[in-house]
């Protein structure tokens, strides 16, 4: 894919200010402060993101070890990208870098996305328990 569409994997190619312009897309991202946002930015162990005519127009992100074990978050597509495989090529950038694609098991939390992560080899798994310190808060 390419069409105008540039790949990073770096926290720094994102900035909370635009980060937060994606998060009014989602349903359970809305309320998040540009301050939390850059502390989440440096927190996280890889971000990868899509520009297109300078603008960030897809974004995901993963906490790991680099080892055994990695979670994906936050998986957003600006709406005026969707539907031209925007998501599926970020997907696909995330899942295959170098630094993740030999990690044994990549787990998400989603309501949402079950279609859409299955070509990518997510499957629900019967009897998986999630447990939560605190609930998350979706606005």
């Amino acid at each position: 894919m390419n069409g105008g569409y540039f790949f990073y994997d770096s926290k720094h190619a994102v900035f909370p200010e635009e980060l937060a312009n994606l998060y009014r897309f989602t349903r359970w991202g809305k309320s998040r402060s540009i301050e939390d946002i850059a502390r989440m930015l440096e927190g996280t162990s890889m971000c990868f993101s899509v520009r297109h005519e300078n603008h960030l127009v897809a974004f995901c992100r993963m906490l790991t070890d680099f080892v055994y074990r990695a979670s994906l978050w936050d998986i957003m597509v600006h709406p005026d990208h969707q539907g031209k495989k925007v998501g599926t090529s970020l997907l696909d950038y995330a899942l295959g870098h170098p630094s993740i694609k030999n990690i044994p098991l990549i787990i998400t939390y989603t309501s949402e996305l079950g279609p859409f992560l299955a070509p990518h080899g997510f499957t629900p798994r019967e009897g998986a328990m999630m447990l939560m310190r605190r609930p998350i808060e979706y606005s």
